[in-house]
């Protein structure tokens, strides 16, 4: 920001004054009192400033907030412009923001790619995106369902459940050990630890190093002996990665992802509860998991901002003028309900992926498909196993946790009739499966007699059938006393288990 917004000393006015939330120059704090509701307070922004607005961090330090999509957009695709790189920060360069600044963790420039410009960024960034990129979808997300189950199973026969703690933190943790090549090292005290580094609390630091030394014991291991991980990918790639980038991608990739997933699922498992335009859609048929996911990263993005893009030379955004050292907070959420981009907010964003949700541009998120096959198979496959699944207390009821750069659902309480446990049949692997079965040739017609051929045909048929309305179920096998029927042998042996 400029000069003009230099902090000076004032008296805060009293809670309930139009002034309350204001600080040095007048300016809008995105913290404290007055900022409960920070959608609300982005709307007043965007009303008085325009699509970007002058703002105040904790310890009044002045930055911009960008709510219009276009600037947004702009501003990311922008390198000449705008970097990551926030050591020509103008208040960090200054010294007026300290080395203990509670957003420091978010704003220090580190070695790795989100920071990283020019060839350095091409190099970690390249490595990283072939990391996620050669992940096999049908694996992934065969590994999603297994675990989605194993986790319904524990609150299955209850007929109650809080998701949030009981399944929306614990799916993507399981899923992000498994990517990176970590399975063993996933439990509740690897979810706690993550959550409770997230969160910033006292213990902070020592849950962040205890993730951290999973994640060396990780690098070590692919070093000796690499794998098809994602670990391994960083590990072995051209770019030669060393330990440390290694260690520092893998947390970078372990932090986001779950953060992301965990606020995403939560939203989508949320909506297609309780609100009547999802879950009708969904029984009539008329709109699809991945559609409702996709809706929830328009309406609740998993990061409402995103720490920070910063001035490389003397510019405008917005009808704004920015100087060379400003600071600039990148923002979804107000950018995701832009009246210039959604004048309609009712309006059904079906097909429609231009949100912010996992940014753009060079630093946009390598691993957005992961986040939304989470979410797509995971609220498919307790769908499908508690279909009658309803929220156990009043919706005004439910709590959030917000800061500037998330908002967090606290607990999502639910009822349903008790239903048995689902015995998990298929082995984990980050192996490729078989080609698609339409993919498999037929014997000769020269060595297979036509009532034969047209028989197999028939059963193929028959099975593709089965299969295509059952994938919510395809790795599990309810637990039966009797043996197995033809049929049941038929489609267990057919999808490989």
């Amino acid at each position: 920001m400029t000069s003009d917004h230099t902090p000076t000393t004032t008296t805060e006015p009293p809670a309930g004054c139009p002034a309350h939330g204001r600080g040095a120059g007048g300016l809008t704090r995105l913290f404290g009192p007055g900022a409960e509701d920070l959608n609300g307070l982005y709307e007043r922004l965007r009303e008085e400033h325009g699509p970007v607005a002058p703002v105040l961090l904790h310890d009044d330090v002045p930055i911009w907030v960008v709510l219009g999509h276009a600037e947004n957009l702009h501003m990311v695709r922008s390198p000449t412009h705008f970097t990551r790189d926030s050591r020509i920060w103008t208040p960090l360069v200054d010294g007026q923001v300290k080395p203990d600044h509670p957003l420091m963790p978010h704003i220090a420039w580190q070695p790795i790619a989100s920071h990283a410009e020019g060839d350095e960024h091409k190099r970690l960034r390249g490595a990283v995106k072939a990391s996620m990129e050669g992940l096999d979808d049908r694996t992934l997300r065969r590994y999603i369902n297994r675990s989605s189950q194993r986790l319904v199973n524990e609150f299955c026969e209850s007929g109650k459940a809080e998701l949030v703690t009981q399944f929306a933190e614990h799916l993507p943790m399981a899923v992000m050990c498994h990517v990176l090549g970590m399975p063993e090292e996933y439990n509740d005290r690897l979810v706690h630890a993550a959550r409770d580094a997230l969160k910033g609390t006292d213990t902070a630091i020592a849950s962040h190093g205890y993730v951290m030394d999973a994640l060396s014991r990780l690098t070590a291991r692919r070093r000796a002996e690499p794998l098809d991980d994602a670990a391994s990918k960083l590990v072995t790639h051209p770019a030669k990665l060393t330990d440390d980038e290694v260690r520092e991608h893998l947390r970078l990739l372990l932090f986001a992802a779950y953060e992301a997933s965990v606020n995403l699922l939560s939203s989508v498992l949320l909506q297609v509860i309780i609100d009547p335009r999802f879950y009708a859609k969904l029984n009539g048929g008329q709109m699809t998991v991945p559609e409702a996911v996709e809706q929830s990263l328009w309406d609740h993005p998993p990061f409402s901002t995103i720490f920070a893009y910063f001035a490389k030379v003397d510019t405008e955004l917005g009808g704004q003028r920015i100087r060379k050292g400003d600071g600039l907070l990148f923002a979804p959420a107000p950018a995701n309900v832009d009246p210039l981009m959604r004048p309609d907010l009712s309006a059904n964003m079906r097909g429609n992926r231009s949100h912010l949700a996992f940014g753009s541009g060079a630093h946009e998120c390598p691993g957005q498909d992961v986040g939304r096959a989470i979410a797509d198979v995971g609220v498919d496959a307790l769908l499908f196993r508690l279909p009658d699944v309803q929220l156990d207390c009043p919706e005004a009821e439910l709590r959030y946790t917000q800061s500037i750069s998330s908002r967090h659902l606290v607990a999502l309480p639910v009822h349903f009739d008790p239903k048995p446990q689902q015995e998990i049949t298929h082995k984990p692997s980050h192996a490729n499966l078989p080609q698609p079965r339409g993919s498999w040739p037929l014997p000769s017609r020269r060595r297979v007699a036509p009532e034969a051929r047209a028989e197999a045909e028939a059963v193929v048929a028959e099975v593709e059938a089965a299969d295509a309305v059952a994938v919510a179920v395809e790795e599990t096998v309810v637990v039966e006393a009797r043996r197995p029927g033809v049929w049941r042998r038929v489609l267990v042996w057919w999808r490989g288990y």
